[in-house]
């Protein structure tokens, strides 16, 4: 029995997409902070430099997706893409927004080691994004396979 993929390029995109987005948001975010000699400084400093490259993969992987899903012939606006077009609207809406928001407010706390920063609920709204792009590009790639 021959399988074929309709869309080979967005499928991978899409797990991969699922893959570095857990990986780095869900795990090396918060384990970075247990790791010996790490402080609360020094793990922002990292944070911000995988996070902006977390957020150059992304978009690769996005526009990957968006090549392979305009090349078909059933058109890009179809109900099944917007599974897809809720997460590229939530990673626009981060790395517009949300993303520089966060980096300015980590350059602002290395720089006084947090005196005087207020409290912020900013990186609850960043993770809640994060949960709704993988659930999301979960069910987009789902339905790619059975595509």
């Amino acid at each position: 029995m021959k399988t074929t993929v309709k869309y080979p390029l967005a499928l991978a995109s899409v797990f991969l997409w699922i893959g570095f987005v857990g990986a780095i948001s869900f795990m090396e975010a918060w384990i970075k902070f247990r790791a010996p000699g790490i402080t609360m400084s020094l793990g922002l400093g990292i944070g911000r430099l995988v996070f902006g490259a977390l957020n150059i993969v992304e978009w690769v992987l996005a526009i990957l997706v968006l090549v392979d899903l305009t090349m078909s012939k059933s058109g890009i606006f179809t109900s099944k893409n917007t599974w897809y077009f809720i997460p590229l609207i939530f990673l626009a809406l981060q790395t517009i927004w949300l993303l520089p928001i966060l980096d300015a407010r980590a350059g602002v706390y290395i720089k006084t080691e947090g005196v005087g920063m207020p409290a912020s609920y900013l990186h609850f709204y960043y993770v809640g994004m994060e949960i709704v792009k993988i659930v999301c590009l979960l069910i987009f790639g789902v339905k790619l396979l059975k595509s």
